[in-house]
């Protein structure tokens, strides 16, 4: 048991679980506290662990309220943390703390394109470690605060291009310093001049084969597998890509026949690693960034629903959002976007067709 301080405030620090010396932080009124705590008000901006279970709770939890003296006041779940307790299991304090302090974050991150924002920045806008912050933000986003900040800038730059405006007003407009750093960060696989123009310009490699579900075509700049689509021919796969990208220099490259052969084993081979050895240059928004991401975590052989894909982002509303990211996925097989079916198990839509949609699921259904 670790006895409680006779004063009527206490720090959130105290001496740590087993000795293992002092954590700093704001001074809680340890008497106030524990009246919020039997009030169950679930406005308090703290938590309380009990040193008899070694359980740390928000105030409103409803179990059963502990003596006073085995109770110990916390600013952050950090701190219970370091301090030896774990979270509770019915009021679960990390979940909601966590997701606040992650919209914290991600606030700060979107008004704040222009510049360069460190990580023990983002720690003291959500009250928690730089550490934690970097570890928070890739559990629930699939990627790191940087990651997501250039993904934001690279969809306000490609929504500028789009629309035809001047490259060099929306290269500042959205965020980066020079066209460089607009080519570095942005993801386009290409300059934004070049992107603005369909590509045109760039040199992107190709070849097309024959798979078990139809023709394949692969695509590839300098930066990885931009494109891989099916067809029922070769000629219907190779149209593909130059619909996407009409002003691009394609040159055909037997080379990258390895791309196809990596595609079609993310499903027709048992232990295949969902192509993650393979270097991509994905294009899309910050949430399609988050969606693919999460496809591509998707067990072979499993399926998710759209709405549980989306409760899974965090974002139980965005059901279809999942879904019009799912149907504009430029890397077919290697981001498997087939794995996620209808909330009643039914197919629905697929890009390269639902009939094929079933042939790559029955084929992942297969233990060899």
């Amino acid at each position: 048991m670790v006895p409680m301080k006779g004063k009527s405030e206490i720090t959130v620090g105290n001496r740590l679980a087993g000795g293992r010396g002092l954590a700093q932080g704001p001074v809680i009124d340890a008497e106030a506290a524990w009246k919020q705590v039997l009030a169950r008000d679930a406005a308090a901006a703290f938590f309380y662990a009990v040193t008899t279970t070694g359980v740390f709770c928000r105030p409103s939890c409803t179990s059963r309220r502990p003596r006073r003296e085995n109770v110990r006041f916390f600013s952050s779940t950090e701190a219970a943390r370091v301090a030896g307790f774990r979270a509770c299991k019915r009021c679960n304090p990390e979940t909601a703390a966590d997701g606040g302090a992650l919209q914290k974050v991600r606030a700060h991150i979107e008004v704040n394109l222009d510049r360069a924002v460190p990580l023990v920045e983002l720690g003291r806008v959500a009250g928690l470690s730089p550490f934690t912050v970097q570890r928070l933000f890739k559990r629930e986003l699939g990627v790191s605060p940087l990651q997501y900040q250039r993904a934001l800038r690279a969809g306000r730059l490609r929504g500028a291009l789009k629309q035809g405006g001047n490259v060099t007003d929306a290269i500042y407009e959205a965020g980066f310093g020079s066209s460089s750093r607009a080519y570095e960060g942005s993801g386009l696989g290409m300059t934004p001049a070049k992107f603005a123009q369909g590509g045109r310009g760039e040199e992107i490699g190709y070849t097309t084969a024959r798979s078990p579900f139809g023709w394949l075509v692969v695509g590839a700049t300098g930066r990885g597998l931009c494109w891989l689509a099916l067809g029922e021919t070769a000629a219907e796969a190779e149209a593909s890509l130059r619909t996407e990208f009409p002003q691009a220099a394609l040159r055909r490259d037997p080379s990258l026949s390895g791309l196809v052969e990596a595609a079609v084993g993310v499903v027709v081979e048992a232990g295949a690693r969902s192509g993650k050895e393979l270097t991509l240059d994905l294009r899309g928004t910050a949430f399609q960034l988050r969606v693919w991401q999460a496809l591509r975590g998707i067990p072979r052989g499993e399926t998710r629903s759209y709405s549980q894909l989306a409760r899974e982002l965090g974002d139980p509303k965005a059901t279809r959002a999942v879904a019009r990211a799912c149907a504009t996925n430029r890397v077919a097989l290697v981001v498997p976007c087939h794995r996620v079916v209808g909330a009643s198990g039914a197919l629905t839509g697929y890009r390269w067709g639902v009939e094929r949609k079933r042939l790559l699921l029955d084929a992942e259904s297969r233990k060899g």
